[in-house]
């Protein structure tokens, strides 16, 4: 998320953030069969992997409007993936009843969401590619077009 958004080490690290997303997902269903008691980590896993991968293929195929799914499907697993962290680890750090027990299932995605609504807002209104995507030479990097190498 906090590296310049261009071909290098954004996408690099994009590649290597969905095969262990995959692997994740892997656990996740390994974990759900292992112990039933956590049965919902195969749904949380697939619909987590699901976001990765409309992310990653939208940044790879690039069709028209690419950058939004891209940004809402890497939020959308991010956020997941934080969601099934907390809900697992909550009870080993509180014994928390109530609507403090609740707090893991929902708390990402009331701070995650707006986030991404802010960041594609953003890249609508042509802001997000002139701070963040410069190719060599400082020239724009258009949300429609790969860049040059």
């Amino acid at each position: 998320m906090l590296v310049p958004k261009r071909r290098g080490v954004h996408t690099e690290l994009g590649e290597v953030y969905h095969w262990v997303f995959l692997v994740l997902f892997g656990s996740a269903l390994a974990l759900a069969i292992l112990n039933p008691s956590v049965w919902w980590l195969g749904p949380v896993g697939a619909g987590s992997y699901g976001f990765a991968l409309m992310g990653y293929l939208a940044a790879k195929r690039r069709r028209p409007g690419w950058i939004f799914p891209h940004i809402s499907g890497q939020g959308g697993s991010y956020i997941s993936m934080t969601t099934a962290l907390l809900v697992v680890n909550w009870g080993a750090i509180s014994d928390a009843t109530g609507f403090l027990a609740a707090l893991p299932w929902f708390l990402p995605t009331v701070i995650g969401s707006p986030l991404i609504a802010w960041v594609s807002a953003q890249v609508a209104q042509g802001k997000r590619p002139r701070q963040w995507a410069r190719g060599a030479g400082g020239r724009r990097i258009s949300s429609e077009q790969p860049a040059r190498p």
